[in-house]
């Protein structure tokens, strides 16, 4: 069996992949833990200068939240899920030490969110990126918080409601995508802001980013508690399990 995730340090700088190419590498229960155990890891490591995210294969960074898992969701288990993607966001917002996105492709719904979270972000011309979440029947809570921080009430609310993925043009000029290069040039490019932040000083940049997360952190705690209940009526509702469904019968006839 292939593993979830690879994870290297070169030069200083740790290296996350995740690694589930023949699912988009959409990630499931024990995919996110592993990514959340290798961040605590190398922020603890004093090797380790910065963190750079990407995804295996040329397709996707990560297409979010696996369907396979989240189809057999009842109320109780739409709450712990909520729960784990509190401890998985949380991680993400308390590095210590820069965290660079390399977007090889798509990075949509829980993707997107975990992708707005890093600090910098590099993609190509096919990288796409949005909050498709209603069309499989799953409301979306904490990525409207994200979203709404990153880029206004107007622009969040029409990308929620349509669930439309924008193109790498979009991105760049709303300002989510830092830089946009050559496929092939992506990680070069990630690894050299990855540096460029490394030799920062560190005290300064720690408490830089500790303020980021303070002055977020009101909107991400009432983000989680309203993921639980507006989670908990919609799995109650059996719409989630019903559109999933019809997303898998679809995929089917293909």
């Amino acid at each position: 069996m292939n593993k979830l995730i690879i994870t290297k340090i070169q030069d200083g700088i740790a290296i996350v992949t995740l690694n589930r190419p023949e699912k988009m590498n959409a990630w499931n229960t024990p995919m996110r833990q592993e990514i959340i155990q290798a961040l605590e890891r190398y922020d603890a490591d004093n090797s380790v200068a910065a963190i750079i995210m990407t995804g295996a294969g040329d397709r996707a960074f990560c297409a979010g939240q696996d369907l396979e898992e989240a189809k057999t969701f009842d109320v109780a288990r739409s709450t712990e899920w909520m729960q784990e993607w509190e401890r998985y966001y949380d991680v993400l917002r308390s590095l210590s030490k820069p965290l660079i996105m390399a977007l090889n492709g798509v990075a949509a719904g829980s993707a997107f969110q975990v992708a707005l979270l890093g600090d910098i972000r590099v993609g190509h011309p096919g990288v796409r990126m949005g909050q498709p979440e209603i069309n499989s029947g799953i409301v979306s809570v904490t990525g409207p918080w994200i979203m709404k921080e990153m880029l206004g009430l107007s622009r969040t609310i029409e990308l929620t409601l349509t669930g439309r993925l924008m193109d790498a043009e979009e991105c760049k000029q709303i300002g989510i995508l830092h830089h946009v290069v050559p496929a092939h040039q992506v990680m070069q490019k990630a690894m050299e802001i990855a540096r460029d932040l490394a030799a920062k000083p560190p005290i300064a940049l720690r408490l830089d980013k500790k303020r980021f997360k303070e002055v977020t952190e009101p909107g991400f705690r009432d983000a989680i508690e309203a993921g639980i209940r507006f989670q908990a009526e919609s799995y109650a509702s059996g719409e989630p399990a019903k559109m999933m469904e019809a997303f898998f019968r679809k995929k089917e006839k293909k």
